[in-house]
């Protein structure tokens, strides 16, 4: 065998292995892992010692370095998937080394927008965030969202004002005609910022991969802040679920019954029961655990194979510190399909690496800028549990 059909071979071979990589990846639905980062890595510095070496031997002469590529992958289309990963590769190790300052103009491979005290980050590391931001808060993940700038109306229909019926009728006499009315919610857009120093020793020891430690530090913090703007809101800001009208109140102030977690789960319709869950704070969620029937048997239920590892009459638990513990005219539970939850979550968020403005602290900040509104757009398909005034 010619080296020249050796050498493709192995070309061949390695770009098969990366494309395995990826493609297990996006079977699975997540992201790289460190592991197959780094293998990945290892990939494209082979495969582009193995192209480099073709061209010195003078294997391609005449050929343009397209052609060549082309002639070595054998596959148009699938190079040009390549060349979108190995972009994304390019970005995280290039947004590694000017987190570090380890590598002179290597932003500007990265696609990094550099400004006088830091740089804005490249889209694919910001999609890493999101994604995680995603993982994090199964609220935002559950709820309907709309990525979408500026103000958005959402139509809405209102069965309770004006429903369409249907009734017996008898021929040649007209019917009566009662349409459904549409209402429509009104997204807006508020600016919140999440800022972390990280210090510049953490940074330093090149054994911690930075990238992932900075998108899991910024989707923790944007996760938590979403997550309670969602559940409570803020009086003239985000509305999130504070205005949802299909309420109960419990008997009351410090405890929680048996009957009355029942009759919040009735309170949605059971056209609306498949995806429902409850949401509730650990100290709540410790309160219902101590639960019995008539017969003694604990009502809430462990259950591996529950998404958040707990059941309550069949459903799903989310338990979140965004929520309040049963104290009175508090709300303790929400139970419901949060698809009646509207969210404009402009995915395009904005991060910022400034490396010189805490250089007196020994650290560098992450600023992160998202833009978002929330509001109840289907009160039928949540509920609440109010705790009594006393």
């Amino acid at each position: 065998m010619s080296y020249t059909k050796k050498m493709n071979e192995k070309l061949n071979e390695k770009l098969a292995q990366a494309d395995g990589i990826l493609e297990r990846a996006q079977k699975e639905e997540r992201e790289l892992t460190p592991d197959e980062m780094q293998e990945i890595a290892e990939i494209r510095d082979d495969v582009r010692r193995i192209k480099e070496t073709l061209a010195a031997k003078g294997f391609f002469d005449g050929e343009t370095g397209a052609e060549a590529d082309d002639r070595a992958c054998g596959d148009d289309t699938g190079e040009d998937k390549r060349s979108a990963e190995q972009r994304a590769i390019d970005d995280r190790e290039a947004f590694a080394a000017y987190i570090r300052d380890t590598a002179a103009g290597v932003e500007t491979r990265a696609n990094l927008d550099v400004g006088n005290n830091g740089a804005i980050i490249p889209v694919t590391i910001a999609r890493e965030i999101i994604k995680r931001v995603y993982d994090l808060c199964p609220i935002l993940e559950r709820a309907r969202k709309f990525n979408a700038t500026g103000v958005l109306d959402v139509p809405v229909y209102d069965e309770n004002t004006t429903a369409i019926t249907v009734a017996y009728a008898e021929e040649f006499q007209e019917l009566t005609a009662n349409v459904g009315k549409f209402t429509k919610v009104r997204l807006g857009g508020f600016l919140a910022g999440a800022l972390s120093l990280i210090s510049r020793s953490l940074i330093n020891n090149t054994q911690i991969d930075i990238v992932a430690f900075v998108v899991d530090e910024m989707a923790f913090k944007i996760a938590r802040f979403v997550e309670g703007e969602l559940l409570n809101g803020t009086a003239d800001k985000i509305d999130g679920l504070s205005t949802m009208t299909n309420t109960m109140t419990a008997a009351s102030a410090t405890e929680i019954t048996a009957d009355e977690v029942i009759e919040l789960k009735d309170m949605v319709k059971d056209v609306f029961q498949s995806n429902a869950c409850f949401i509730m704070s650990p100290a709540t969620r410790t309160a219902l655990r101590l639960l019995k029937d008539e017969v003694g048997r604990y009502l809430l239920q462990d259950d591996i194979n529950a998404p958040f590892g707990s059941t309550l009459l069949g459903k799903p638990i989310y338990v979140s510190d965004n929520m309040p513990n049963i104290a009175a005219n508090k709300r303790t539970i929400i139970y419901g399909d949060l698809t009646g939850l509207g969210v404009k979550f402009t995915e395009e968020m904005n991060i910022q690496i400034l490396r010189e403005k805490y250089a007196t602290m020994h650290a560098i900040g992450v600023v992160g800028w998202i833009e978002l509104d929330a509001k109840v757009i289907d009160n039928q398909k949540i509920a609440a549990l109010v705790q009594a005034a006393s």
